[in-house]
């Protein structure tokens, strides 16, 4: 039996922001990592019941594929007390808790202002800067992926490798956003997985597709610059613009750092 390692977790508590390095995720079914990309900010006029906001389009809210600054703010979103804290080439910029109405708007504002001063990509599918409003609550129920039923990504560090190798210097992980990051797997293998069920530590999961990259890949995850054209080399070297994988939770469990993948033919 085929059977990789998981090297890193990660959980994107707000769409589009950086992501949060975890030792262990509970993988619950039908959904996802509880609070992975639970909030997100919105744009348009302010909706009166904001923590209830239902899944939507990811043009109705703030990405990093259009907004690349916003990967020059490092996140840290602390699960026991709800806070949001924002930091910039280590200066603290913002502390709010996120299950207050005046942290919501601390929170709306600071991101209004921020984006402000940025300027979108000419693809961009919202272009407007503001105004912003943060959705989605703390509890876990709420999701805003890209793509409504899926529930987690997952990607190979030898895929990675083979990148670095093509690109001529390193490839963080973080260009690409997943939930998981797998050791012991050939490069680009994870692709032949779409429509297996596996064993993730003791949750069940299936693979779906492929994950189809856009220009964010080209963005350097602490400076929020254009640094290595990744989306047109994956194009060019390796005929496809994909990275990764999507999967769905079909049995609820969980999963560690050091966990085994396993079950792939």
């Amino acid at each position: 039996m085929s059977i990789a390692n998981v090297k890193q977790l990660f959980t994107h508590y707000v769409k589009g922001l950086s992501p949060q390095e975890c030792d262990r995720v509970f993988l619950k079914a039908g959904h996802g990592i509880p609070g992975d990309r639970a909030f997100a900010l919105m744009h348009g006029q302010p909706e009166e019941q904001t923590e209830a906001v239902p899944w939507k389009r990811k043009q109705h809210f703030v990405m990093q594929n259009d907004w690349p600054g916003l990967a020059g703010l490092a996140c840290h979103y602390d699960s026991q007390t709800a806070t949001l804290a924002v930091q910039r080439a280590g200066v603290e910029l913002l502390v709010a808790q996120t299950n207050t109405p005046a942290g919501r708007d601390r929170i709306s504002a600071f991101f209004t202002g921020y984006l402000a001063a940025l300027e979108p990509v000419p693809t961009a599918r919202h272009p407007e800067h503001g105004p912003l409003q943060l959705v989605g609550n703390s509890n876990g129920t709420t999701r805003y992926p890209d793509r409504e039923p899926v529930h987690l990504s997952l990607v190979s560090q030898a895929s990675l490798d083979h990148l670095t190798q093509v690109a001529g210097q390193p490839i963080e992980v973080r260009r690409f956003r997943p939930n998981v990051l797998l050791e012991g797997v050939a490069a680009w293998a994870e692709m032949d997985w779409v429509g297996q069920e596996l064993q993730l530590g003791t949750a069940r999961i299936v693979v779906t597709a492929p994950i189809n990259r856009c220009l964010n890949i080209d963005v350097n995850p602490q400076t929020g610059e254009p640094d290595i054209p990744l989306f047109s080399l994956l194009q060019e070297k390796l005929g496809h613009p994909q990275t990764g994988v999507l999967a769905k939770i079909i049995t609820s469990g969980s999963v560690s750092v050091g966990d085994h993948l396993s079950g792939w033919t």
